[in-house]
């Protein structure tokens, strides 16, 4: 039973006690009391009429006149004049109904009076007894009144009093449901703080709550700086802060092996051409400055694109990656206005010749950093200020245009031209989490994968048509294998109001479909769209979806703002799970982030596994799960 169910119980449990004391305290005084009186009163009509008969000629007309007229007034029940012999000289009696009095509060009640009795005289005899009883008539009628108004009365008393009731259950209820709820949010490691309430007792469990939801939020924010700045230690350049080249050559690969919007984009190379003269005219401190300054301006400019990086590949050189980036012409514009100005920095000529080339999933990575090494000699050879465009023998795209590619999507979403397909998630005893589901699209009557396309889906703005159709088709097969599966959604999609409006109506079409529907976004692009993945966050819960991020670490030190959100999960990016058993220095922070990632009750799984060594090593460090192109569920 509840509290404010007690509340209520107890308050109507006094009230009813409150009125039915008072009324039977009321009726049983009031009964007393009237008794009183009407003995009294029975006592005193009787003498007085007995008196008046004494007066009286004892002529049998005119003593039965008397009595008559005495008795006609109403107000007695029965008037006797008994002679001393026993015998009735005359008697009146009333049989007048009490009709507005009901019967069984006459049983009730039943008044018990005496009735009067005095001496009729004839000179020094005694002529005869008068009996004389009241009629109780008036008593009940007025005994009934006043249990009615007393009842009207309660009644006004109790509707107050409920008001009042309601009033105060109200000011509690409120501040306790938010208690609760706060209670609730911390059991489900989403450590949140309410307002804290009037109510003395109330408040200080608030305090206290708070108290704790800050510390351990404060616990797990230094947690994440710690964590961060390993990081920073072992993939940052300590001159400009940017990716060093083995970690920037990792992320290239986990993007060249990706099967999500990240396996298209560009790679731009970048080379201060003159390091040495800069060096031995400016000195070591300037250069550097100079160093830090285009690391800046790369920097800056990653950050436009979701899972963006800037990295330094030796002392001279630098390189951008940018996935999703597709058209070269406003790419090449956009690096021309942040590049050149430096160009003309420290008052000395800086010479920063660059090349960019295109790349596509399956594509080498040697293969793209020799035509870009081999652009960038020959941008060496012209201005400054060249750039050069590589190409490579990728795989040609079946469309070139803009228009070819959005009649092409629209025509493959309009058909139903979209698979899922299906890669497992499994955890140390090799049981199922869920199945991770990419998309594939028909396209020329061949499968393609989402690497392929999804750039150009968000470039052609259908984006939420895709997104939708996906999470339709996986609930359609969860309903149809009773399986769970796990998909992907844009940092663009999440940003559409009417996206979310419409995933509220596949989602409530499918109640208890939802429940086996993991809901995942890349860490970059929830970080670029905290509020977008907030709101969705908040909206999803209600269903019972569960939702993570995908290659998750590069920018994991921002994530301690999503603490309260409840995210069931994390995909570490396979940068930083590739090859983990070769690399004990970077072992501590995947064990750091999967330390703080259950402090708030998130599992952790590694992409990317591609051998038993890798996935051991990640189970012994504490990971929940692992996926990749090695990792099967064993018989």
């Amino acid at each position: 039973m509840s509290l404010i169910t007690r509340l209520w119980l107890a308050i109507s449990l006094i009230l009813a006690l409150a009125f039915g004391g008072s009324l039977f305290i009321g009726i049983v005084a009031s009964k007393q009391y009237i008794e009183q009186e009407l003995h009294i009163k029975n006592a005193d009509n009787a003498n007085a009429l007995a008196l008046s008969l004494s007066q009286l000629d004892k002529e049998p007309i005119i003593v039965e006149l008397l009595i008559a007229a005495q008795f006609d007034t109403g107000h007695y029940q029965r008037i006797e004049l008994i002679a001393p012999d026993g015998s009735v000289i005359e008697r009146r009696v009333s049989d007048t109904n009490i009709g507005d009095v009901p019967d069984w509060f006459i049983d009730l009640v039943a008044f018990s009076v005496p009735a009067g009795t005095a001496v009729v005289q004839d000179g020094w005899r005694q002529y005869a007894t008068v009996k004389l009883q009241s009629h109780y008539g008036y008593a009940y009628r007025s005994l009934w009144q006043g249990v009615i108004d007393l009842m009207l009365w309660f009644g006004l008393a109790a509707l107050t009093s409920a008001g009042l009731a309601w009033w105060v259950v109200r000011s509690i209820r409120k501040p306790l449901r938010a208690v609760v709820s706060q209670a609730q949010d911390i059991g489900q490691r989403r450590f949140t703080t309410s307002h804290e309430p009037r109510t003395r007792e109330l408040r200080q469990v608030v305090v206290a709550m708070n108290r704790l939801s800050n510390a351990v939020r404060t616990m797990l924010a230094e947690e994440t700086r710690k964590l961060d700045r390993l990081r920073c230690k072992l993939q940052q350049d300590e001159v400009t802060g940017i990716a060093r080249r083995d970690y920037l050559l990792s992320r290239l690969d986990a993007m060249l092996g990706s099967d999500g919007q990240r396996a298209a984009g560009h790679v731009v190379m970048v080379r201060l051409a003159n390091l040495n003269t800069l060096n031995s005219r400016l000195g070591y401190a300037a250069t550097n400055r100079v160093l830090a300054d285009i690391a800046a301006q790369l920097e800056s400019l990653a950050t436009g694109y979701d899972e963006g990086q800037a990295g330094r590949l030796n002392g001279s050189d630098f390189a951008l990656l940018l996935p999703g980036s597709i058209d070269a012409r406003s790419l090449i514009e956009e690096l021309k206005t942040r590049l050149h100005p430096l160009t003309q920095a420290f008052d000395s000529n800086v010479e920063l010749p660059l090349s960019l080339v295109a790349y596509a999933r399956g594509d080498s990575r040697a293969a793209l950093l020799s035509v870009l090494d081999g652009a960038l000699a020959k941008a060496e050879t012209g201005s400054g200020r060249a750039i050069e465009v590589a190409t490579t023998d990728a795989k040609r795209l079946p469309y070139k245009t803009h228009d070819e590619w959005r009649h092409a999507l629209k025509r493959a979403l309009e058909n139903d031209e979209i698979t899922l397909s299906h890669y497992p998630v499994v955890d140390s005893e090799n049981q199922l989490l869920h199945y991770e589901c990419p998309a594939r699209l028909k396209l020329e009557g061949e499968w393609q994968t989402a690497g392929l396309f999804l750039p150009w889906v968000n470039r052609t703005d259908l984006g939420s048509d895709f997104d939708l159709m996906v999470v339709e088709i996986a609930l359609r097969e969860i309903a149809e294998k009773h399986i769970t599966l796990g998909i992907n959604l844009s940092g663009e999609t999440i940003r559409d109001t009417g996206f979310i409006a419409a995933l509220h109506q596949r989602l409530r079409d499918y109640p208890a479909q939802a429940a086996q529907l993991w809901v995942e976004l890349p860490e970059s692009a929830a970080v670029r769209h905290m509020d977008a993945f907030r709101t969705l966050c908040h909206e999803l819960r209600p269903y019972g979806c569960k939702v993570g991020l995908e290659h998750v670490g590069p920018e994991f030190g921002k994530l301690q703002d999503l603490h309260d959100l409840g995210l069931a999960y994390i995909k570490v990016d396979v940068s930083l799970v590739r090859n983990i058993h070769l690399q004990p220095q970077a072992q501590p922070f995947l064990r750091g982030i999967a330390t703080v990632s259950h402090a708030i009750g998130m599992l952790v799984i590694g992409e990317g596994v591609t051998g038993d060594e890798e996935r051991e090593t990640l189970f012994d460090l504490g990971l929940d799960g692992v996926t990749g192109p090695g990792v099967r569920i064993r018989d």
